[in-house]
């Protein structure tokens, strides 16, 4: 049975409260009234600043969960942030710089001391179905210059009709959010998939860019296409499919992953990304999901001695894929053991890209 607000409000600060609170980072399932959740935290913690998203699941102290609000706050000890509002419609890649810029002058005027761009990093909350993330982060991200940026777009648990983010108590769509954050904590970013490109390839030849839409596949209707490809029928088309037989682009010489969201009854597809005519894709095989987030955190670890906790961000067809694999209590511990707290996104943010199907996030480790 789902906890009433006021539990679920009173059992989260139990567990993140702390002396001189920075900021809570809250990811809530949008089956909390999201208003009602914030008011109660206003009450019951006035002085601090809370900001996050809803979400498509949330990954919590003890894993993997659905219909929970999960979080974290920062110590103002270790911790200097600010925060900035991006409304993206009306963003272009132009303002990138003056964004940054911004940001950049009222953290170093208010953080002097503890300003350090080698110990800092970026963070990108999207609204998930903006569908303006390519823009925000390319040009945040290049902006930024040596300060990674890493980030995750909120969800609606799959139904892709509205997606939140909020920031001192009010509830907003169709933005973004950035906070700069300044630590005295070791500290990794990370991005992680687990697929490897076959040879079965493909061209897009009608597109529609702007809803991130495909009509057509090697001049065929697309989801007949990507089916045939795939040895299915156009109505076997699931998200277990997307997850599990997702399409991959080459840039820079590696691949990222092009998720797809869901099949219309048009037949098209539409993307969790840009996706653009002419544009080469490969079909792309699963590996061992377990094995390689396992294999992530022992790589983590060596580099910063423990981890002491991650903010993670994690494409909600990884949590499906898992889920219909059995491979969800087994992930869920590797998670919960590495203290991940964070939830199941329409997207992840990543230096300059916008991707899909990865796990990406933060480590920090012993100051």
């Amino acid at each position: 049975m789902k906890a009433s607000t006021e539990d679920a409000v009173e059992e989260l600060l139990a567990a993140i409260a702390q002396d001189r609170m920075e900021m809570v980072l809250l990811f809530c399932s949008p089956t909390y009234d999201l208003p009602a959740v914030l008011a109660e935290i206003g009450r019951r913690a006035p002085q601090v600043r809370v900001l996050g998203c809803t979400t498509a699941g949330e990954i919590t102290p003890a894993g993997y969960r659905q219909g929970t609000i999960t979080g974290l706050s920062l110590s103002a000890e270790h911790f200097a942030t600010s925060v900035l509002l991006i409304e993206p419609m009306s963003f272009e890649i132009a303002d990138g710089a003056a964004v940054a810029k911004t940001l950049l002058a009222e953290h170093e005027a208010h953080y002097q001391h503890r300003f350090d761009p080698s110990r800092s990093f970026a963070l990108l909350i999207n609204d998930g179905l903006s569908m303006h993330e390519e823009i925000i982060v390319s040009a945040l991200g290049d902006a930024l210059g040596e300060i990674p940026l890493v980030g995750g777009s909120a969800g609606d648990n799959l139904a892709f009709r509205e997606t939140a983010i909020f920031l001192d108590g009010k509830v907003l769509s169709s933005a973004s959010l950035l906070v700069l954050v300044s630590t005295d904590l070791a500290f990794r970013v990370f991005e992680r998939q687990h697929f490897q490109a076959l040879d079965q390839k493909m061209v897009v030849t009608r597109a529609d860019p702007a809803r991130r839409v495909v009509m057509e596949i090697n001049a065929e209707p697309a989801a007949e296409e990507y089916a045939r490809l795939i040895g299915l029928e156009p109505a076997e088309l699931t998200p277990l499919v997307f997850a599990s037989h997702p399409l991959v682009v080459k840039a820079g010489g590696r691949h990222y992953v092009r998720a797809i969201q869901r099949v219309d009854e048009a037949g098209c597809l539409h993307f969790f990304c840009a996706i653009d005519e002419g544009i080469i894709l490969s079909v792309a095989k699963s590996g061992d999901l377990v094995a390689n987030l396992s294999s992530l955190f022992d790589e983590l670890r060596a580099e910063l001695g423990s981890i002491d906790a991650v903010i993670g961000f994690d494409c909600v067809l990884r949590y499906v894929e898992m889920e219909q694999r059995q491979m969800l209590t087994e992930a869920s511990k590797i998670m919960a053991q590495n203290n991940v707290v964070g939830f199941n996104t329409y997207g992840e943010q990543f230096g300059m890209m916008h991707v899909s199907q990865t796990f990406t996030g933060i480590a920090f480790g012993p100051g």
